[in-house]
């Protein structure tokens, strides 16, 4: 891509004050006018999205949308995404999720759709509204938030004298210590290797990685407020009151069933997958807010959030729009993905959804997503992604993965990819500073 197209799209999100960026490229390409037969192709991976397509071509037979599952974004996916926006034959339609729509963005991967859309912004909360909207334009539509909460063996932890979920990280710390002296192969929690959950950490702590001043991007994931998480995981890894299990690997769910692990801090979309992963376990685990740092003004993190963009050059903008507004609204569209995804719908309509009000029998009949709507007014609206995501990522999964094994000390991986950062936004032709 031209460093200067690069350049321009960095000024236009340096100068909105939003959470995520999203695309360029308005060209329509053709509307898909009323009586026009349209097929549409959407490539995503997250599970109940092929149901929701298999209800909605059965309701709108003008249109037709073909899902394509394609590997996760960060496995592979978006980059199928944006190789095929470059040559030209991208899908209409495509899943990303909200740190990644600035590297779309620097990509010129998006269409934009804001004539489509603006009639319907009123449906969601502004925050989620902004994670698809950049200086007025939107190039797609949100379909959930990620409220974070802590996950747990209600067995275990009474076994090893628990009595109730750590509801501040002390009481976590406390807790850790506590189930360790008591069982040296049992650990109250893990310490794996993704990214963006450590960005949910960072996040509730007010620790922001990114920023905008002017035309520039902020770069500060090794500052005082991170300093402060880094530390404090940093001191569980030296104490070995956590066990390193790699994110969402086959060992980690085998330690879980063994009793070896016996709590989780999570989004709300990992729900179904320990249901899924645990499947011995049914009516055991429970679910809790996280931690907090201060129990008097308590603060959440987020991990996750995606939403349904139009990608450069569809030739049915409108269609493709009207599609990705009924997949987040559309009440048997929430109920399927809230089942087998577990999202927690972006659109406010769906916080009332009756599929959030089910008992859940994995989790004891516990009405979870009740602990999902207390966090959610407790959440910092205003973290902001940056356009290197899939750089500054992929460095802090090696760095938490080498911090895990007792190599590099969190606060310099922490340092380490605050530089590889700053080198990656200089490469692109980008204005950048520290904070």
């Amino acid at each position: 891509m031209k460093v200067r197209r690069i350049r321009v799209m960095a000024a236009a999100a340096a100068g909105a004050v939003v959470m995520a960026a999203a695309g360029c490229s308005s060209g329509d390409g053709g509307s898909g006018a009323a009586g026009q037969k349209a097929t549409i192709d959407f490539w995503g991976w997250a599970p109940g999205y092929e149901q929701a397509v298999a209800e909605f071509n059965r309701t709108h037979p003008d249109v037709k949308v073909n899902f394509q599952k394609t590997a996760a974004g960060a496995k592979g996916g978006y980059t199928k995404m944006l190789t095929a926006a470059e040559a030209g034959n991208a899908p209409c339609l495509a899943m990303v999720g909200y740190e990644t729509m600035p590297s779309f963005t620097a990509a010129g991967a998006l269409q934009d759709v804001t004539r489509y859309a603006a009639a319907d912004k009123g449906k969601f909360a502004q925050w989620t509204w902004n994670q698809v909207t950049i200086a007025g334009k939107t190039y797609g539509v949100p379909v959930d938030t990620a409220p974070m909460a802590l996950y747990y063996r209600k067995d275990l932890f009474e076994k090893y004298g628990i009595d109730k979920p750590p509801a501040t990280w002390d009481e976590y710390r406390a807790a850790a210590q506590k189930v360790h002296r008591a069982h040296p192969d049992v650990y109250l929690g893990t310490f794996g290797n993704d990214a963006y959950n450590y960005a949910g950490l960072a996040w509730q702590a007010g620790a922001k990685w990114f920023g905008t001043k002017g035309d520039a991007w902020q770069v500060s994931l090794n500052s005082s407020a991170n300093a402060k998480v880094a530390d404090y995981w940093q001191q569980l890894l030296d104490d070995k009151l956590l066990k390193a299990d790699p994110s969402f690997d086959p060992s980690l769910y085998k330690d879980m069933t063994a009793g070896k692990i016996i709590s989780d801090i999570n989004a709300v979309w990992n729900a179904p997958i320990l249901a899924s992963g645990l499947k011995g376990a049914a009516g055991k685990w429970a679910v809790a807010p996280m931690p907090v740092w201060d129990a008097a003004e308590p603060a959440y993190g987020n991990d996750g959030g995606s939403a349904t963009v139009v990608m450069k050059g569809c030739k049915y903008p409108e269609r493709a729009t009207e599609f990705a507004m009924w997949l987040s609204t559309n009440k048997d569209s929430l109920s399927g993905l809230i089942k087998a995804a577990g999202i927690y719908p972006a659109a406010t309509a769906g916080l009332t959804h009756p599929a959030l009000n089910k008992p859940d029998p994995f989790y004891g009949g516990q009405k979870i997503y009740d602990v999902f709507k207390q966090e959610t007014a407790h959440i910092d609206t205003s973290w902001q992604w940056g356009p290197t995501m899939t750089q500054a990522s992929t460095d802090l999964s090696d760095g938490l993965g080498r911090a895990g094994r007792g190599g590099t000390p969190l606060p310099d991986v922490l340092a380490t990819v605050q530089g590889k950062t700053v080198g990656e936004l200089k490469r692109q032709g980008l204005n950048v500073t520290t904070r």
